[in-house]
């Protein structure tokens, strides 16, 4: 027996993630957008005889009581969550507990871990079991690396949803299928997972639904796929079974999940998703230009109208939000206003605008090494320190840009002050307003009391509408008014779209501070900073980051310089 304590390491400084706001809205006592499921997947895989425990750093604290029940602490994550990650290494060795670091950036860059006394890289299924039998064996260290695509998730066993604490996350998540069928040059996904998308079967996916509707999880569901339809033929395998299960019990889980704009394409899978009740997809569009979309290797969404797919998303029902990045070598012209009229077009209300940034294993940090154009780790780190933050919309292009670096920071300015203007903000909401078309799902066999309603609305939502009044009449008035002429005109006209205005006013009260605030005045310190002659490329020998070191040609992948703590 062994008592393993896995950690969730805290996301570093403030992130488009964070969702403040959208938290008080919905859950006064969620703070997190959703549970870490990676974790409660590897105790899942342990043996039954060993005891596991979950603290979240980003929902509760960690205490030396955890630490000294522990026989052995697991933990890992993004690159987002380095700098916790390597503070937990140094919590547990202090009070003197081995420690397991897996997750996919220990993978993508394991020397940033040297100070684990394991590292378990790449997916857990396909190395678990070398990783126990070294333990129980008498091993207090090692490396451990799965042979890269060879796990068999249809014996992935049902995640351990009995550690999590509801009240702290918005959402739970669960995963179909790994791997993605594209080649973009700037994706670590296809680098980790492989480009064969391998799918759980049915029976699998049924039995994790019930066992947290067992558990009384209701609410919001995300099928968290790097590409949910990577595996067309599987997906629409898998749906009808999905539907069934969702209908006899009156459709319990509202239902998220990323996937390629080419959904827009299959006019039976957007039926069987509506009918499944999928709400929301996020698309990663990037960039509205076809010459970059061909350079970064996505050709697929060159080949549609963006407008019409998305439409035609909104008119199955679901809501689409998405990504954008600048900092393409092939960009040109005005692209800021390009990316403004795509989203117009679109009438995206939510979208994730970030710089480019090149990610360890990527074909894109591969390239740029090559080129000697590419940024020790450092540099990333230094700029994330310097504004807060944790993601690529504060510290991206950790690279030489082919354009001037001033100009694609000053057109990052221009697209985030143009699409989070309140009113056009708002704008894209009515009009997803006016073209969404929600089903009326059949909830004859269900299993739950159906909702009670006020005005057609129901009480809960009721209650997140309140919360949404109250938080725009104290910081957003234009807002507010704004809402509610919107709110007027859909009990009116189309209540079907009141939970969807509601959910994305909720989304804003943290995005649109979050990119025309904090992102913008941190794009105002670097355009001054590079104004001034105070910042210089660190691969001219002249910069002002000690440290800074150029990645050599001949290295695949850029040298870390860990943060202090």
């Amino acid at each position: 027996m062994c008592r393993v304590l896995l950690i969730a390491p805290r996301f570093y400084g403030r992130t488009f993630w964070s969702f403040d706001a959208t938290f008080k809205v919905y859950s006064a006592g969620a703070k997190a957008l959703t549970s870490p499921l990676g974790l409660i997947t590897v105790a899942a895989l342990l043996p039954a005889l060993w005891q596991c425990r979950l603290v979240n750093r980003n929902t509760e604290v960690l205490t030396d009581s955890d630490l000294d029940w522990a026989d052995l602490v697991m933990t890992g994550g993004m690159l987002a969550q380095q700098p916790d990650t390597l503070e937990i290494i140094d919590l547990a060795h202090a009070r003197g507990k081995p420690v397991a670091v897996g997750g996919p950036h220990v993978t993508s860059l394991p020397e940033a871990y040297a100070a684990a006394d394991f590292r378990v890289l790449g997916e857990a299924e396909a190395i678990i079991d070398e990783f126990v039998q070294a333990w129980e064996s008498g091993a207090r260290s090692g490396l451990f690396e799965a042979e890269k695509f060879t796990a068999d998730i249809t014996k992935t066993p049902i995640p351990r949803f009995d550690l999590l604490k509801r009240d702290q996350y918005l959402y739970y998540g669960v995963q179909f299928a790994r791997g993605c069928p594209f080649t973009c040059e700037f994706c670590d996904i296809i680098e980790l997972y492989g480009r064969n998308p391998r799918v759980k079967s049915a029976e699998q996916m049924l039995a994790e639904l019930e066992t947290l509707y067992r558990l009384g999880y209701r609410g919001q569901l995300d099928f968290v796929d790097d590409n949910f339809i990577g595996n067309k033929k599987a997906v629409k395998a898998f749906l009808p079974h999905l539907i069934a299960w969702q209908k006899a019990r009156g459709y319990p889980f509202q239902l998220s999940t990323e996937a390629s704009i080419n959904v827009a394409d299959d006019d039976v899978l957007l039926a069987l998703m509506r009918e499944a009740n999928f709400y929301l997809i996020f698309v990663g569009i990037e960039s509205p230009e076809s010459g970059t979309l061909v350079s970064m290797q996505k050709k697929q969404n060159t080949r549609r109208s963006l407008s019409d797919s998305v439409h035609k998303i909104y008119r199955a029902g679901i809501l689409v939000m998405a990504g954008f990045i600048l900092g393409f070598d092939t960009e040109a012209g005005d692209v800021a206003g390009g990316i403004v009229d795509c989203i117009e077009a679109t009438s995206i209300p939510i979208c994730v605008v970030g710089l480019l940034y090149a990610l360890p294993g990527t074909q894109l940090t591969r390239r740029l090494a090559r080129e000697q154009r590419l940024y020790d780790e450092s540099y990333t780190w230094h700029r994330l320190a310097e504004a807060g933050a944790a993601d690529q919309c504060i510290a991206g292009l950790n690279f030489d840009t082919a354009r001037p670096r001033r100009e694609i920071l000053a057109d990052y300015h221009r697209v985030l002050e143009r699409i989070y203007s309140v009113d056009a903000f708002f704008a894209r909401v009515r009009h997803v307003a006016e073209t969404l078309s929600r089903p009326g799902l059949d909830k004859s066999a269900s299993s739950d009391p159906p909702p009670k309603r006020i005005y057609g609305i129901a009480r809960h939502d009721l209650a997140t509408l309140w919360q949404i009044v109250w938080w725009l009449a104290l910081r957003q008035p234009r807002a507010l008014w704004l809402f509610a002429s919107l709110l007027r005109d859909c009990l009116t006209k189309y209540p079907g779209s009141v939970p969807a205005v509601c959910t994305l006013t909720a989304i804003y009260l943290h995005v649109g501070p979050f990119f025309s605030r904090f992102v913008t005045s941190a794009l105002d310190r670097q355009i001054a900073e590079i104004d001034s002659g105070g910042w210089q490329s660190p691969l001219s020998g002249a910069g002002e980051l000690s440290g800074v070191q150029p990645v050599r040609a001949d290295e695949t992948e850029p040298r870390l310089r860990a943060p202090a703590h």
